[in-house]
């Protein structure tokens, strides 16, 4: 046990140099733990780097502050980063405070296409067969956890949470990686509670709350050259509550060609959820690109079942796909969403022509 107190640590103070310590010596031997106890402590940016020479855990009891103010992440896109890691364990009950207050007041990515990087509060980098437990993620300068080239990770009763309007604070993003297993988890953000990028494939997504935020989203894909396939996704049993999306899957017009099939998404239940059910290949936040060509991200093998509750838009199931490459392989079963308002909800199809069975409120593409 590698006990940061030992290198220097005191609550209140900066623990940077400590930890950074107490990691490197934890690393050096099999079977390790890092420990940070209760207490709040204030944290540089750190790279906890692998490979280490076994299982070692991050035990984090107390809370980390991050920097508030930009400048000193001089750049840098992550505050705490895990590196190449084999058997990591993340533990411990405690905070990862990202003091983001002063950052979404300089976010201009609303505006900006190729926006300013802000830090990414836990960057998980190349890490694999690990587990993620019992921690808290908060008040991000922008996403709260970005996983990158990761492999057979699992995350359980994890809570990020972030105010409504703090701008791109993404619960846990996902790209070029698979076999991610997310339960448990209790996410309110300003943004997608769990985003899943281009190269993902083999995830799974159980008995996961999300609200506030932008709901659970496939996507966006199309933005850059030679993404990658995505492929083996499953979100069952979710809430979603005064998000204002739902279960979606968003692809950029005029993209490159790209593939995003095996999706499905199993009860989940909507309260006041605006657009509970979308698939939109014209996603162009804010007007930041061209729509003149379809998207060329071609959707297969979908299906939306026993998906039920409340929509706070009109239209509770809207299927906008490219006349490009129309999606295929469509299934919407037992959908049973009412309109929060007065009047029954509506559907929008184009360019698919979904299997529809079961519950159908609101019918589907009649």
């Amino acid at each position: 046990v590698f006990d940061v107190k030992s290198y220097g640590a005191q609550t209140n103070g900066d623990i940077t140099q400590a930890l950074t310590q107490a990691w490197k010596a934890a690393c050096a031997v099999v079977g390790s733990k890092v420990v940070i106890s209760t207490g709040t402590y204030k944290l540089g940016l750190v790279t906890l780097l692998g490979p280490c020479k076994g299982a070692i855990e991050f035990n984090l009891q107390g809370t980390l502050q991050a920097p508030s103010d930009i400048e000193s992440f001089k750049g840098k896109d992550g505050w705490v980063v895990f590196e190449r890691i084999d058997s990591l364990t993340v533990s411990g009950g405690g905070v990862f405070d990202g003091q983001g207050q002063m950052a979404w007041q300089k976010n201009n990515c609303a505006k900006k296409y190729n926006c300013d990087i802000l830090p990414i509060n836990i960057r998980f980098n190349f890490i694999t067969n690990s587990i993620v437990q019992d921690i808290t993620s908060k008040d991000n300068k922008f996403f709260h956890i970005n996983l990158l080239g990761c492999k057979n990770l699992q995350f359980q009763h994890v809570t990020i949470t972030a105010p409504e309007d703090s701008p791109n604070t993404d619960g846990i993003h996902m790209g070029q990686s698979s076999q991610i297993n997310i339960t448990n988890a209790n996410i309110g953000t300003g943004d997608d509670c769990i985003s899943i990028g281009d190269g993902t494939q083999d995830i799974t997504i159980k008995q996961v709350t999300c609200g506030p935020g932008h709901g659970i989203s496939i996507g966006s894909l199309g933005r850059y050259q030679n993404e990658q396939p995505v492929s083996g996704i499953r979100v069952i049993g979710a809430t979603l509550s005064n998000t204002n999306n739902g279960l979606r899957i968003k692809t950029w017009p005029a993209s490159p060609s790209g593939t995003a099939s095996d999706i499905h998404f199993e009860n989940v239940i909507m309260d006041n959820v605006g657009n509970p059910v979308l698939i939109d290949q014209n996603y162009c936040p804010n007007n930041q690109c061209s729509n003149e060509s379809p998207s060329k991200i071609k959707i297969s093998n979908v299906s939306f079942k026993n998906i039920t509750g409340t929509s706070s838009t009109l239209e509770a199931v809207k299927l906008v796909c490219s006349k490009s490459v129309p999606c295929q392989q469509v299934v919407v079963a037992d959908i049973d969403l009412t309109y929060k308002r007065s009047g029954s909800a509506t559907s929008t199809c184009v360019n698919v022509q979904p299997t529809v069975s079961g519950k159908k409120n609101p019918p589907t593409c009649t």
